[in-house]
């Protein structure tokens, strides 16, 4: 039986494309129109096995209220997806380059492909989806409209590529976290990265004292993030993304960080995604 994975956006999207690298082709998507709807589907067994949720751009950075999603949700990370963001020129079977006149897309997808788009004097019309836009292309037959969307959007929808990766970055790649209920939340096999949030005082030095303690047990840091905790006195919290060869060590850093610390959340052990 096919999961069900929740995601943010409409079939054909980033997210999809994100869902079946991890899960596989056969993956059954719930799109949704927000990411606090993935995170409270994710959420909710009879609806959903899980979700899987952007958090940061290598170009934009990091998503910061998808921060705050997770650490208010009853989700742990089980996983990560690096996804290579490719943007293509969709167009109806049979339509020319010559035919298009209005080019239809995400406002960031269409500043992601400015380069290419201003060699055209096409008409660039902004819309609230990528593959939404795709799937209009499709549903109105035109021969002079044109958009801008994943690969997976141009099969969904039958559309023809007549524009491959017209993005100007081509190094430019989102990180997806998979989301899963704890209760069914399994210790994986080779977990070599943990994601992780924890609170320090307000005596001086307390955050050096944590990153001390990560580097001493030889644990890479990979990301560290500060959050304002709202109605306190200049107080922050942090979600850090630590690499580790083996679990012990991850451990040990836990341990080390409890008297330092006035609060240490685990949000997930996994394994580290791969970029291609």
């Amino acid at each position: 039986m096919a999961q069900r994975i929740t995601i943010q956006g409409y079939e054909g999207c980033f997210h999809q494309v994100a869902a079946q690298e991890f899960f596989g082709k056969s993956v059954e998507v719930i799109p949704c129109a927000t990411f606090r709807d993935v995170v409270r589907i994710a959420g909710n067994k009879k609806e959903s096995e899980g979700g899987i949720m952007a958090i940061e751009n290598s170009i934009a950075g990091s998503i910061l209220p998808n921060y705050n999603l997770l650490q208010k949700s009853n989700l742990k990370v089980v996983g990560e997806v690096y996804l290579q963001i490719k943007q293509n020129l969709l167009v109806n079977p049979g339509v020319s380059l010559d035919d298009i006149k209005e080019v239809h897309s995400h406002p960031m997808a269409i500043l992601q492909c400015l380069e290419y788009l201003e060699k055209y004097n096409w008409k660039l019309v902004e819309t609230e989806d990528t593959a939404l836009s795709a799937k209009h292309v499709h549903q109105h037959k035109s021969k002079h409209i044109a958009a801008i969307a994943s690969k997976l959007a141009a099969d969904l929808f039958e559309l023809d590529v007549i524009g491959p990766n017209i993005h100007t970055m081509k190094n430019n790649y989102t990180r997806f976290l998979v989301l899963r209920r704890e209760e069914d939340v399994q210790p994986i096999a080779d977990a070599n990265k943990a994601s992780v949030n924890f609170h320090t005082d307000h005596s001086r030095g307390s955050l050096a004292k944590v990153l001390t303690n990560i580097a001493e047990e030889g644990v890479n840091l990979s990301k560290l993030q500060s959050f304002p905790i709202p109605g306190s006195d200049w107080k922050y919290s942090f979600h850090a993304d630590m690499e580790f060869d083996t679990l012990e060590q991850f451990e040990k850093v836990i341990e080390k960080m409890k008297p330092v610390t006035e609060e240490v959340k685990v949000y997930g052990i996994y394994k580290n995604g791969k970029t291609a």
